[in-house]
Protein backbone atom coordinates (compact mmCIF):
# COMPACT_ATOMS: atom_id res chain seq x y z
CA UNK A 1 0.00 0.00 0.00
CA UNK A 2 1.85 3.53 -0.75
CA UNK A 3 0.91 6.10 1.19
CA UNK A 4 2.18 9.70 0.30
CA UNK A 5 2.68 11.86 3.23
CA UNK A 6 -0.13 10.31 5.34
CA UNK A 7 -0.13 11.25 9.08
CA UNK A 8 -2.35 10.64 11.76
CA UNK A 9 -1.56 12.25 15.53
CA UNK A 10 -4.10 11.51 18.58
CA UNK A 11 -3.89 12.85 21.70
CA UNK A 12 -6.31 12.79 24.62
CA UNK A 13 -6.57 12.17 28.43
CA UNK A 14 -7.42 8.23 29.03
CA UNK A 15 -7.60 6.12 31.66
CA UNK A 16 -4.61 3.44 32.17
CA UNK A 17 -7.51 0.33 31.37
CA UNK A 18 -8.34 2.26 27.98
CA UNK A 19 -5.10 2.36 27.15
CA UNK A 20 -4.02 -1.44 27.87
CA UNK A 21 -7.38 -1.99 25.81
CA UNK A 22 -5.71 0.02 22.70
CA UNK A 23 -2.45 -1.13 23.13
CA UNK A 24 -3.92 -4.95 22.82
CA UNK A 25 -5.79 -3.83 19.75
CA UNK A 26 -2.50 -2.64 18.72
CA UNK A 27 -0.90 -5.95 19.33
CA UNK A 28 -3.62 -7.49 17.28
CA UNK A 29 -3.44 -5.78 14.59
CA UNK A 30 0.67 -6.12 14.84
CA UNK A 31 -0.60 -9.90 14.84
CA UNK A 32 -2.60 -9.86 11.54
CA UNK A 33 -0.60 -7.04 9.83
CA UNK A 34 -3.02 -4.49 9.56
CA UNK A 35 -3.20 -1.65 11.80
CA UNK A 36 -6.34 1.24 11.21
CA UNK A 37 -6.22 4.02 13.48
CA UNK A 38 -9.40 6.65 13.19
CA UNK A 39 -10.58 9.67 15.49
CA UNK A 40 -12.78 12.64 14.53
CA UNK A 41 -10.36 14.21 12.19
CA UNK A 42 -8.27 11.49 10.72
CA UNK A 43 -7.90 7.54 9.84
CA UNK A 44 -4.87 5.91 8.52
CA UNK A 45 -4.31 2.21 7.68
CA UNK A 46 -1.11 0.80 8.04
CA UNK A 47 0.46 -2.55 7.00
CA UNK A 48 3.43 -3.81 8.40
CA UNK A 49 5.24 -6.60 7.30
CA UNK A 50 8.85 -8.09 7.01
CA UNK A 51 11.32 -6.95 9.91
CA UNK A 52 10.31 -3.99 11.97
CA UNK A 53 12.52 -1.53 14.39
CA UNK A 54 11.24 -1.30 18.28
CA UNK A 55 12.61 1.44 20.03
CA UNK A 56 11.24 1.86 24.08
CA UNK A 57 12.05 4.58 26.04
CA UNK A 58 11.31 5.23 29.26
CA UNK A 59 11.76 8.34 31.74
CA UNK A 60 10.41 9.25 35.18
CA UNK A 61 10.59 12.47 37.06
CA UNK A 62 9.12 14.47 39.80
CA UNK A 63 7.18 16.33 37.50
CA UNK A 64 6.82 13.86 34.19
CA UNK A 65 6.68 10.46 33.28
CA UNK A 66 7.13 9.42 29.77
CA UNK A 67 6.81 6.05 28.41
CA UNK A 68 7.66 5.77 24.19
CA UNK A 69 7.15 2.85 22.08
CA UNK A 70 7.84 3.13 18.47
CA UNK A 71 7.23 1.06 16.13
CA UNK A 72 9.33 1.51 12.19
CA UNK A 73 9.17 0.10 9.26
CA UNK A 74 10.09 0.56 5.16
CA UNK A 75 8.10 -0.66 2.48
CA UNK A 76 9.07 -2.97 -0.16
CA UNK A 77 12.93 -2.75 1.30
CA UNK A 78 14.93 -5.73 1.21
CA UNK A 79 16.01 -6.64 5.16
CA UNK A 80 19.61 -6.35 5.50
CA UNK A 81 20.02 -8.63 8.32
CA UNK A 82 18.55 -11.73 5.78
CA UNK A 83 21.20 -10.66 2.57
CA UNK A 84 24.17 -12.87 2.56
CA UNK A 85 27.66 -10.49 2.85
CA UNK A 86 31.26 -12.12 1.89
CA UNK A 87 34.45 -10.08 2.78
CA UNK A 88 37.92 -11.37 1.07
CA UNK A 89 41.40 -10.76 1.04
CA UNK A 90 42.36 -12.21 -2.33
CA UNK A 91 44.75 -14.07 -0.53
Amino acid sequence: MKHDNMHFRHQSLQDRDTIAELLLSVQRGLSKGKLSFTDDQNTITLEPSGLLNLTIEASANSELNVLDVRVTWQEHKLDSVSQKITVSTDE
